[in-house]
């Protein structure tokens, strides 16, 4: 009917857990999703034991169940996406390889192994999940299986439940930036709690990050990398920075005429002047550069200051030296040393020899994550005691959702590869309250920092049965002061359990009007009317103990 009316735009059929429906839509749409983790297999999240032949047996049953789609696809010209989510690993995988990147390119190359045995190379293949970690570790161990094998099929990347507004941009940004950067991927698809409109906006604006690089020298493979599994580099601890302790915020006031009270509200330090003291948030940062500036009296007690003035250094205000690779460097008290990445990888060893600098490394290349991230490997690879490293990066363009997405992408595959001890973004002094939560939210995004709520939320479709915008925004207007609380939102019960899995909460539609709600992967409570839900999550997560109230900075 579409193509009589002249409408040409290819068709994709997303099937879950019907074979024969998948096998109907094979003959009629260009291209089927199949998931390997409920086509064929069930996930009741049982823990099952299995002996190499009883494991066999599941793969043969597999292979039968299969076969017949993928004929219908060779017949009709259809092609097909191997679409492996991290929430719906079946009950068998999840058994043999845990909730883990192994266990999702295991699950699709059980596919993958079936279609090149019967001759069928119409496919694309990918591993999504709503922790970015994940996400990047497991399109990364895909891609070197694949090359192992002798394959090499095209990526589809994308971030599932990546929520809504600025943290689901930069969640996403983070997931599929990194990958991009890394020189991988073919198509993208951006999942946000929104209109489905808002997506494609902002899937052309990563896309256009990455469309000029040059070729990318792919270092994935570097002896000291460890792409497939995280791990946070260890750095000596001077004081809040380092030595396995959360990466530290930097603000920059520098381009300012003054710095006040008032100068420190966006960056989370709240000044009382009837009290005379501060009250900060979850988002308050840990460092200021004030450069040339001077500082109010009543400065926050523990915020560190950085400036020019090299005679002012003491424990909490650290000089700023700009490394141009002929100045004499301080021997007696720690500094902050800004250096671009090229003339850092040229002084390694011998920046490293004095202890008391501190890193900042910033690039200026198309391609700066992995410009970067040379030079950081060989750092750290230097041995546990040299100095933590900052990462900065400067906001460039009057497109500012574009410039948040870059910073995302760029310093959020460092960061998930566990790479520096802190961040410091620059940009125009009337962004620094954007600035200040695009810090945090890389860093949210990352699992390096947590510092609120986070939402794990799907995008409206066909199957949702409420309208997720309006309900993930009261849930999140009465839950988002508690940090570190992940609540799973999903509209249907199709991605409910499974994609959620990773949250401590769950509010899933289940019927007209109806929710369930869940602890982590058990259903708690079933059939409750839409209208009292909201306050029967608030009621089950008090009764877990990770409820608290919302302070009041008055």
């Amino acid at each position: 009917a579409l193509l009589a009316k002249g409408y040409d735009t290819p068709l994709v059929a997303d099937i879950h857990f019907t074979p024969n429906a998948a096998i109907v839509a094979a003959g009629i749409v260009e291209k089927v999703r199949v998931n390997p983790g409920n086509y064929a297999d069930k996930k009741k999240f049982e823990e099952i034991e299995y002996t190499d032949a009883s494991y066999q047996e599941e793969l043969d049953r597999i292979r039968e169940k299969f076969t017949p789609l993928v004929e219908v696809c060779k017949q009709n010209g259809t092609a097909m996406r191997i679409g492996t989510n991290h929430g719906s690993l079946s009950d068998r995988i999840m058994s043999r390889y845990g909730d883990s990147p192994q266990g999702m390119v295991a699950s699709a190359m059980e596919f993958l192994e079936i279609c090149e045995d019967l001759n069928y190379h119409e496919i694309i293949i990918s591993m999504k999940a709503s922790n970015t970690i994940v996400m990047i570790e497991a399109y990364r161990l895909l891609v070197a299986e694949m090359k192992s094998r002798g394959m090499n099929y095209p990526l589809h990347l994308g971030v599932t439940e990546a929520g809504d507004g600025e943290d689901g941009r930069i969640k996403s940004a983070v997931g599929i930036g990194a990958l991009l950067e890394d020189g991988l991927g073919d198509t993208i698809r951006v999942s946000l709690t929104e209109e489905p409109e808002a997506e494609i906006p902002v899937a052309k604006k990563l896309m256009e990050l990455v469309a000029d690089r040059k070729s990318v020298q792919n270092d994935t493979l570097l002896p000291l990398h460890t792409p497939f599994q995280y791990q946070r580099r260890k750095s000596k601890s001077i004081g809040n920075i380092g030595g396995g302790q959360v990466p530290v915020v930097i603000a920059d006031l520098s381009n300012r005429n003054e710095v006040k009270p008032a100068s420190l509200f966006p960056l989370g330090y709240q000044y009382s002047v009837a009290l005379d003291k501060y009250n900060f948030t979850d988002m308050a940062v840990d460092w200021v550069y004030t450069g040339d500036l001077e500082t109010p009296n009543n400065w926050p007690g523990g915020l560190g200051r950085i400036s020019n003035d090299v005679s002012q250094a003491s424990q909490l205000h650290f000089p700023l030296i700009k490394w141009d690779g002929s100045k004499e460097l301080p021997s007696t008290h720690y500094f902050f040393l800004e250096i671009e990445d090229k003339n850092w990888e040229s002084h390694l060893e011998g920046i490293a020899k004095n202890q008391y600098a501190i890193p900042v490394v910033y690039s200026h290349s198309e391609n700066a994550m992995t410009s970067i991230r040379k030079p950081l490997l060989e750092w750290y690879a230097i041995g546990e005691e040299v100095n933590p490293v900052i990462l900065q990066f400067t906001l460039k363009g009057v497109d500012k959702e574009k410039a948040q997405l870059d910073a995302a992408a760029v310093l959020g595959g460092l960061f998930a590869d566990g790479l520096a001890d802190g961040i410091w973004l620059k940009g125009e002094k009337e962004d620094t309250a954007l600035i200040n939560r695009l810090a945090f939210g890389i860093l949210q995004a990352t699992r390096s920092r947590i510092s609120k709520t986070e939402y794990i939320s799907c995008p409206s479709c066909g199957r949702t049965l409420f309208d997720l915008q309006e309900t993930t925004a009261k849930i999140r207007e009465s839950t988002s002061h508690l940090k570190g609380v992940k609540i799973g939102i999903m509209g249907c019960i199709v991605n409910g359990p499974g994609e959620m899995a990773d949250a401590d909460y769950g509010y899933v539609g289940t019927g007209p009007g109806k929710i369930a709600l869940y602890k982590e992967k058990e259903v708690v409570q079933k059939n409750v009317p839409e209208d009292e839900a909201v306050e029967a999550l608030i009621g089950l997560i008090k009764e877990h103990g990770d409820w608290r109230e919302l302070e009041s900075n008055s």
